[in-house]
């Protein structure tokens, strides 16, 4: 159970608010109620600045992700854990415009990582004879559903480094284009272990 307490605070409208407390972190506090919300470095930007859309998408993709565990495939779920932790870490990178060296900070070795997973996951299935459908197992296709959470991810991430400065640090673009195709590759390995048959577009 998390170390939680029910405590009595007054918002920055001057209303008194219940709020449960986590840890010493409050689930809510009122601050947001005026359309903005806060960096890391403490400074407001509006809800919808580039930045807050970009690390706001990355978590629904963590929540996507999160979605298809358990794959009931272990080598798919220890994976993916290992994917949402570097999420959290990416969004972190994301609300800190100007990270100091104790932020934390995605790895380039992460990328290598997933390259490592795609490569030993197409190995098992064999390459792609033409464009697929994103159907089969329910693992699978949620697998389908986060990739494309991914692609808008990485899309709204390019719109961050396209409109603001400090630049996104690398490897986060990266990360997010490599992961599309983990998920895309995990979908598959999914839907050939429980034998579902791959169907292509009839266009």
């Amino acid at each position: 159970m998390w170390p939680c307490r029910l405590a009595r605070t007054r918002s920055v409208q001057g209303r008194c608010d219940w709020v449960v407390e986590l840890g010493g972190m409050k689930v809510y506090t009122g601050r947001g109620d005026d359309g903005q919300t806060d960096l890391a470095d403490q400074s407001r930007v509006s809800k919808t600045h580039p930045r807050i859309e970009a690390s706001g998408t990355v978590d629904e993709l963590n929540a996507r992700v999160g979605d298809a565990r358990p794959s009931d495939y272990g080598d798919v779920d220890d994976q993916l854990a290992v994917v949402q932790n570097d999420l959290f870490t990416i969004q972190s990178q994301l609300a800190t415009p100007d990270p100091g060296d104790d932020d934390p900070q995605l790895s380039p070795g992460r990328v290598d990582v997933l390259e490592t997973w795609i490569d030993e996951y197409e190995d098992e299935v064999g390459g792609l004879e033409s464009f697929i459908l994103p159907a089969g197992a329910a693992a699978a296709t949620t697998l389908h559903v986060a990739r494309t959470t991914c692609r808008r991810a990485e899309r709204r991430v390019v719109a961050l480094a396209d409109s603001s400065a400090p630049a996104v640090a690398d490897p986060v673009l990266s990360y997010l284009n490599r992961l599309s195709d983990y998920c895309f590759t995990a979908a598959r390995v999914v839907n050939h272990r429980d034998g579902v048959t791959e169907e292509s577009p009839t266009y």
